[in-house]
């Protein structure tokens, strides 16, 4: 057996110059440098993350076959790769990575004991794994708007780093469930069969570990702790824009999951092409599998999750407050969530059966389209009065010409001043259909072009 690391990594180059031309063995070989052999690890130095990802493409079997018959088949190489070469104030920047076919299981670690100590002693230093139980694919409300999303996650979490969708990157805007998905990814496969390990992170709590790993000269700890793990599920991963050295090291760990098979999931609230401020080779990695949006609930799916929400909350409400609450808060999932909760608070204080008049109410101090001076309840009183019709009239399948003039310059104001769906108004003025609306909207414009009394009304009752 070698026992020094230097005449351990002689032997080995003279079997690989044997097996290699020399072109291949100058390139490839000759740059080198042995570092140190303890434990039964071989660590050698290459210059760059491309050197290492090239001898791991070319070359990882011949280093194999070299290391168990020079060394041992119970010895294993690893590389110092080196991220920044430094200058004369710094030493230069490495990362510690394995040699993938001296793996000794499919997920990373010698046996299970070996990854929940590894892991144990890293809650140590504040690691987590921050998933929440609650979020489960079962209270997860399927829709058109996130149904590609959904579909891929379940796939994953059947067969992890085995689909095509690896890495999985959702994008969309805030409070669509992209936390929700991911963890029920995360809790799916944790508590699967195989009992991999799966380690969720916020970006920005990445990059603090990240941080505090060099402050303390912990950075083979934190690289090894990453490199092992079976499933990574990354959070807002936007946050890493103008990051550089947080950058380099994911790109590094999220290489040597991928080569490993393992699963890596990311979040982000824009899609790959539209994240400025990160490194174009880190961008093209996060396309390799599947990209996934998640968008604004529609109708169906708010009906949905309202109900899904009442009925864990072991509550009844009227048919038409759900569908009042639907039409009116199309934003996101978390401020529909939102208004549910303080719905049903504000009936517990108040002493009220929830109605339709306290769902208005609630809605009021909630929802910026409807606690704004011009809400749709404040054009249809405003074009009432000036029309002398009311109200009632307005909403009613009525056809005199006078209330169906009123009842267009109505919907017409609703488009314009509040962001109301086209769905939504209609289901404002007596539950009409979006086309009913386009129809009147259309309507309103030629009028306006071509009437001049028409127009008159129009602009008077804008100014109003």
């Amino acid at each position: 057996m070698q026992s020094d690391h230097n005449t351990a990594w002689s032997s080995c180059l003279l079997k690989i110059k044997d097996d290699i031309g020399d072109q291949g063995f100058e390139t490839w070989f000759k740059p080198i440098k042995p570092i140190k052999l303890e434990n039964k690890v071989l660590t050698i130095q290459v210059p760059s993350q491309f050197f290492y990802e090239y001898l791991e493409e070319h070359y990882v079997h011949l280093l194999r076959g070299v290391i168990d018959h020079q060394l041992g088949r119970d010895f294993r190489l690893e590389y110092s790769v080196v991220v920044d070469t430094g200058d004369a104030a710094n030493k230069p920047f490495t990362i510690n990575l394995p040699n993938n076919p001296g793996r000794t299981s499919g997920n990373g670690y010698g046996n299970k004991q070996d990854v929940r100590r590894d892991l144990s002693s890293f809650e140590l230093f504040g690691y987590d794994f921050r998933l929440n139980p609650a979020y489960t694919f079962d209270n997860f409300i399927e829709g058109d708007c996130n149904r590609l999303a959904r579909s891929a996650g379940y796939a994953i979490a059947q067969r992890p780093g085995v689909t095509s969708f690896n890495p999985l990157f959702l994008h969309g805007g805030v409070g669509l469930g992209k936390t929700h998905l991911v963890q029920a990814i995360g809790n799916a496969i944790a508590n699967g069969a195989d009992r991999k390990t799966v380690h969720y992170v916020s970006s920005e709590k990445f990059a603090n570990q990240f941080y505090d790993a060099i402050k303390n000269n912990r950075i083979q700890e934190f690289s090894a702790f990453y490199l092992k793990v079976d499933v990574l599920i990354i959070d807002d991963v936007q946050f890493f824009e103008g990051k550089e050295k947080t950058q380099e090291i994911f790109f590094h760990i999220f290489n040597h999951l991928h080569q490993s098979g393992n699963q890596i999931i990311m979040t982000s609230d824009r899609a790959p092409k539209d994240l400025n401020g990160l490194m174009e080779r880190l961008v093209s990695r996060f396309k390799w599998g599947l990209t996934a949006d998640l968008l604004q609930p529609d109708y169906e799916t708010r009906i949905a999750i309202i109900n899904r929400k009442m009925q864990a909350d072991g509550i009844n409400i009227p048919a038409n407050v759900i569908e009042y609450l639907a039409y009116s808060v199309d934003t996101n999932i978390r401020e529909l969530e939102g208004v549910i909760i303080s719905l049903i608070a504000n009936a517990s204080l108040v002493k009220k059966e929830i109605d339709l008049e306290l769902a208005k109410q609630t809605l009021k101090s909630i929802v910026h389209d409807i606690d704004s001076e011009v809400g749709v309840d404040y054009i249809q009183k405003t074009v009432s009065e000036f029309f002398k019709v009311s109200i009632d009239q307005l909403k009613d399948k009525t056809r005199k010409k006078e209330i169906v003039m009123a009842r267009q310059l109505a919907m017409y104001f609703a488009k314009e001043y509040t962001s109301l769906s086209l769905k939504a108004i209609g289901y404002h003025f007596g539950g009409r259909d979006h086309s009913t609306v386009i129809h009147a909207i259309q309507t309103v414009n030629d009028m306006y072009d071509t009437d001049a009394s028409y127009k008159k009304a129009t602009d008077d009752l804008r100014k109003n």
